[in-house]
């Protein structure tokens, strides 16, 4: 399978580009959500990632959980849209994030076996969030816990 945004990279280097990303929000009998700490900026954020050629947005949602999270997912609605928020990313990378966030509802777990993507999982209160990333993931954050969705940016 050919990598997308590795592909579009190797062509257009560090410039500005616009990426579809899809991701969702899984939260615990505690109301705790999970958080993933993210390998390239050592803070966390919602599971989520790009969106493949091809893929649709729930698809993607699901793939990034088994891959990330290594749990098997199940959508159970829109939760938001977010597409005004510039990315910088550690390596240089400049890129306008187009986000479709989802409620997930957990199968079961899949797999110990995540990407190297992730550093560590972990579920948490609202009161006590670890440094989440960026703005767009931390607005969802918001959004979900004063019952503001389906939500649109």
């Amino acid at each position: 399978m050919v990598d997308y945004i590795r592909d579009i990279r190797s062509k257009v280097g560090h410039n500005p580009i616009i990426l579809n990303f899809s991701g969702g929000i899984l939260v615990n009998e505690k109301n705790e959500v999970l958080l993933q700490k993210r390998a390239d900026f050592k803070s966390w954020g919602l599971p989520g990632g790009a969106i493949e050629f091809g893929e649709t947005a729930m698809d993607a949602c699901v793939r990034e959980f088994k891959e990330e999270a290594g749990l098997d997912v199940k959508v159970s609605d829109l939760f938001g849209v977010s597409t005004n928020f510039i990315q910088n990313y550690p390596n240089g990378d400049k890129a306008q994030s187009i986000l479709a966030l989802f409620l997930v509802k957990r199968n079961n777990k899949i797999s110990n076996l995540v990407s190297d993507e992730t550093l560590d999982l972990g579920y948490f209160d609202f009161k006590n969030l670890p440094k989440i990333f960026n703005e767009q993931h931390m607005n969802a954050i918001n959004n979900y816990y004063s019952n503001k969705y389906p939500y649109f940016e």
